[in-house]
């Protein structure tokens, strides 16, 4: 696996696709927000990139779009989020695609949002042609199938219903929700075995079956396994802070990109079209 300190500089023609996830974004990691923004600074300087998808987990917690929505004009300039829209928003009238996927951690997030910077809501699985393959997406966590509590609570959560309850309620009641139940997930995930938080084998070759190869995050483990004779499964990394007690600490993850011979016009069913998970790092 390559590693550069911006977006595969050596090939910059080629890159067509980038995918992330697992950013866990929040004003209390200032440093994830900035390696962020360096990314898109990277993906602007990408003449040939057409898509950005960000897997799940964008935000630590997300409690509702109105949270941003409803802050009045010099509440927005002065909010974390703005610098992130007006990038995204820059890539999105460059001809870039900015395609997001609900987490574990970010479900009520809502199109209203991403109407700001002209991004769009995808439901998982999703199907990606990379090539003359399909790469089936997903954020990951409906693979962890050996966790029973949490597959029930995913299920829940999930539900519109519930979704939409939540979203009735104060945000000052809300934010108490999401504090108690991350306290209680602590507590649940420390007394779980490795295996069991990882995803379940059986859950993957079925998620496999119709497609040529498995993209996910949530898992925080990046990795390539071979997940049939045939098939691979690409795992995504989460956005990591390395060396944060120094005075200049270093942001990393694993993204995944689709890259193309520099001279092809079609990115989405060219041959020579192929995926790759590279390591990206930045110094903060």
């Amino acid at each position: 696996m390559q590693s550069f300190n911006h977006l595969i500089t050596t090939r910059p023609h080629q890159v067509r696709q980038v995918l992330i996830s697992d950013l866990h974004l929040s004003p209390q990691e200032p440093a994830l927000v900035q390696a962020f923004l360096a990314l898109l600074d990277d993906c602007l300087a990408l003449p040939a990139l057409k898509r950005l998808f960000i897997l799940g987990d964008w935000f630590e917690v997300w409690l509702g779009d109105d949270t941003y929505l409803s802050l009045s004009e010099d509440g927005k300039i002065a909010h974390w989020l703005t610098p992130l829209i007006t990038k995204l928003k820059q890539l999105r009238i460059n001809g870039c695609e900015i395609l997001v996927m609900h987490g574990n951690r970010d479900f009520l997030l809502g199109q209203p949002f991403c109407n700001l910077f002209g991004g769009e809501l995808i439901n998982e699985p999703y199907i990606l042609p990379v090539g003359q393959q399909n790469y089936r997406l997903e954020h990951g966590d409906a693979l962890c199938t050996d966790d029973k509590k949490y597959q029930f609570f995913r299920k829940i959560m999930r539900n519109r219903l519930t979704q939409w309850y939540l979203l009735n309620k104060s945000l000052e009641k809300r934010l108490a929700i999401a504090d108690n139940m991350r306290k209680k997930s602590q507590q649940n995930n420390a007394n779980k075995a490795a295996h069991i938080m990882d995803v379940n084998d059986k859950a993957v070759r079925q998620a496999i079956t119709t497609s040529d190869a498995l993209l996910h995050g949530h898992t925080h483990r990046p990795d390539i396994h071979q997940a049939t004779n045939e098939k691979k499964r690409y795992v995504l990394g989460d956005w990591r802070l390395l060396d944060k007690d120094t005075r200049q600490p270093k942001v990393s993850a694993v993204i995944g990109a689709v890259t193309d011979n520099e001279h092809s016009n079609d990115s989405f069913s060219s041959n020579d079209a192929g995926f790759e998970l590279f390591e990206f790092t930045m110094l903060v």
